[in-house]
């Protein structure tokens, strides 16, 4: 499943800070990366953003990797950083590609990733969340072999968006609440 930041997991070291997979960088980028999680304002978030990047465009299981270290580099600040929207947005939109929408575990991170920051996202830049919607609106239009959940998964989202990031209570019901017979 995709991360969730304020779970306790396996990973998770003494100190209660997450661990992050960063063995594919070279030592001083490893640090760099490190940095910017403890400190943002002590690094230059721009080439922290295009690492995040590149290793995602490369990597499509790394972007939802990157997505962890992004959050984790906002909530440092309490705020959204505007060096991180477009690598946010970059990810985000890898996880839309149709191969991307076959698998149950990235629609399900995506998703989870525009439930908490897509608000923030749009406000940042609302012409790339229409870019993103058309794609997941086509993707789960258009898009054959999708599994019932991702179509479940892609409905609710932009269900969702279209309510101004607020779950209606009828949106919730149906999504949420169980059928009794």
């Amino acid at each position: 499943m995709c991360w969730n930041p304020n779970a306790q997991d396996r990973n998770m070291g003494e100190t209660g800070k997450e661990e992050y997979k960063m063995q594919s960088f070279d030592a001083d980028t490893q640090q760099l990366l490190k940095t910017a999680l403890k400190d943002p304002g002590g690094v230059d978030l721009e080439k922290v953003a295009n690492v995040i990047v590149d290793q995602s465009l490369k990597n499509s299981v790394f972007s939802k990797e990157s997505g962890r270290m992004c959050y984790t580099i906002i909530q440092v600040n309490n705020m959204p950083m505007l060096a991180l929207v477009n690598p946010v947005y970059d990810c985000l939109f890898r996880l839309a590609q149709p191969d991307s929408l076959q698998k149950e575990e990235e629609v399900d991170c995506l998703v989870l990733q525009l439930h908490r920051v897509g608000d923030q996202l749009e406000n940042m830049n609302a012409q790339r969340m229409d870019d993103l919607f058309s794609l997941l609106r086509d993707g789960f239009l258009l898009q054959g072999g999708l599994s019932s959940l991702a179509q479940l998964l892609l409905l609710e989202i932009i269900e969702f968006r279209a309510a101004g990031w607020k779950m209606t209570d009828a949106a919730h019901k149906y999504y949420y609440s169980e059928v009794t017979e």
